[in-house]
């Protein structure tokens, strides 16, 4: 088949974690849990499997995609050991056409501010100027004005919680596929810092103002001219300079590109007064008083501050070692559920006695230990469950009325069969507290009524008390609203061109 015949050739890989700098963790290579060739086709077969058009519109070339739970900031080593593999793997591969990049967007990295855009660089030095790079991000994640320079096309999510992820990496694939086909080469893009910095639970699309915001994005992405449009909210609890809000618009009109790109920028801006919590808070007392007094079952609580799906170690104990003391939650005639905290000796103590065993137990706070100590508690073997992805063994120990679930490694529950897996039953329970920040879709549908603790731990929603010192300043909410941000857009070059000016 001749070059003016063949199907193009197009490489995949990327990393992705969402990393809290304010967490002590680490994150090692193995926690990315890394696929490889036809593994990487196998987790995106709902658009490139065997049969689909997408999978017959090119020649597809996995390299390395590797995604973590998010924690704290990847290792060095951990970065290095899984780039080089991404690099030596590109290198091994024949002539490119184009790469998907497949991000998160979050990832902090020991010693680095940007550590996708330096993995980037790293793949277009490897597959060449002319290759055509559609880079694939989560809307928390962060986009510096070098990765937008890298990347020639780039796009993500439009919901919060996300709904839309897959979706969303489909459309970078037909784009990327589409842009190859129509022989167009690089498009133009348009970048807008916006000096905002938000945690998601105040700019979930489920509630306003980020729902009529992010309703804009499509409009905008359907203008003449525009091939896509995305608005960034950032990542809230790393402390790094690229970290803010961003509207990037891609196309090949510069005026259509530049006007919708100021439009989103302009509107996210104008909203921030307005942004707020996707659900009712309040300090944990609060949110304990009126789940007890609700009438309304389940009813869950958020325990934010230690949210593993944002960043949290996961193993923060605050919250649990008040509960245990609460004898109103520990009451034999009310049902409680608690999840989770790691405990990997806790673990060992349940599993060798077996269900129905009385043990004392000690968990927590192996990692995360600055806002409380590891807890110790006495309790009933409820249930035991072997292999789990994340958690790898499971156990739930009762205290009266509430079940804890105590995992030997951390792991999130968004899910009705993470319960239920267990001998649970979530929707007959009185209250539910789960780590995390708003309630992912299937919690979301169980709950009858919800609030979230504004609780300590890696990412704390209040984010003046965390103490950021490192991101661009003035940002709202870090100082007064009082500024006049410049929200001109930006036009970056194509990629393969030098990269001139501050990233600013």
């Amino acid at each position: 088949m001749s070059d003016a015949t063949r199907l193009p050739r197009i490489a995949i890989a990327g990393l992705g974690i969402e990393s809290s700098t304010f967490s002590p963790a680490r994150t090692e290579a193995p926690a990315f849990h890394p696929m490889r060739g036809g593994e990487i086709l196998d987790r995106y077969a709902a658009f490139l499997g065997e049969g689909t058009e997408l999978r017959g519109a090119a020649e597809w070339h996995p390299a390395l995609v590797g995604k973590s739970l998010p924690g704290g900031a990847a290792t060095a080593e951990a970065f290095q050991t899984l780039s080089d593999e991404i690099i030596e793997r590109l290198a091994a591969m024949p002539e490119l056409d184009g790469l998907w990049y497949d991000i998160h967007g979050a990832m902090t990295v020991e010693g680095l501010d940007d550590a996708e855009a330096v993995l980037l660089a790293r793949i277009r030095e490897t597959v060449g100027p002319d290759v055509l790079i559609s880079t694939t991000m989560d809307l928390h994640g962060n986009v510096s004005r070098e990765l937008a320079h890298l990347s020639d096309l780039i796009t993500c999510y439009r919901m919060a919680p996300h709904e839309d992820h897959l979706e969303t990496k489909e459309r970078g694939v037909r784009n990327l596929v589409e842009r190859l086909a129509s022989g167009k080469g690089r498009p133009l893009k348009a970048w807008v810092p916006i000096p905002v910095l938000l945690p998601g639970e105040k700019t979930s699309t489920r509630i306003e103002p980020a729902k009529g915001v992010y309703a804009q994005v499509h409009d905008a992405a359907a203008q003449p001219g525009v091939l896509d449009a995305a608005i960034w909210v950032g990542y809230a609890w790393a402390d790094e300079p690229r970290n803010r809000a961003v509207t990037v618009v891609t196309g090949d009109d510069e005026a259509a590109v530049t006007a919708q790109a100021e439009r989103l920028a302009r509107a996210f801006w104008q909203a921030g007064p307005d942004f707020d919590f996707v659900a009712p808070v309040g300090t944990l007392d609060e949110t304990v008083a009126a789940a007890l007094a609700s009438a309304k079952h389940p009813f869950f609580i958020s325990d934010s501050g230690d949210n593993p799906t944002a960043g949290g170690a996961g193993d923060v104990t605050w919250t649990l070692a008040r509960l245990l003391e609460n004898r109103e939650i520990t009451d034999a005639g009310r049902t409680v559920i608690y999840a989770s905290i790691p405990g990997p000796a806790a673990v060992e103590t349940a599993v060798a006695a077996g269900v129905g065993a009385t043990v004392t137990v000690t968990a927590g706070a192996a990692v995360d230990d600055v806002h409380e100590g590891p807890v110790t508690f006495t309790g009933v073997v409820h249930s035991i469950r072997h292999g789990d992805r994340d958690a790898e063994i499971e156990v739930v120990i009762r205290v009266g009325g509430l079940h804890v679930i105590v995992t030997k490694l951390r792991k999130p529950y968004h899910h009705e069969h993470d319960f239920t897996d267990l001998d649970l039953a979530p929707r007959a329970a009185d209250i539910v507290f789960v780590k995390i920040g708003y309630l992912e879709p299937e919690l979301y549908e169980m709950a009858a009524d919800w609030m979230m603790a504004l609780t300590p731990g890696g990412v704390d929603q209040d984010l003046v008390r965390l103490g950021h010192h490192r991101i661009r300043r003035p940002m709202l909410p870090f100082d007064a609203p009082d500024f006049e941000p410049d929200l001109h857009a930006r036009l970056i070059p194509a990629s393969n061109l030098p990269l001139t000016g501050a990233d600013e």
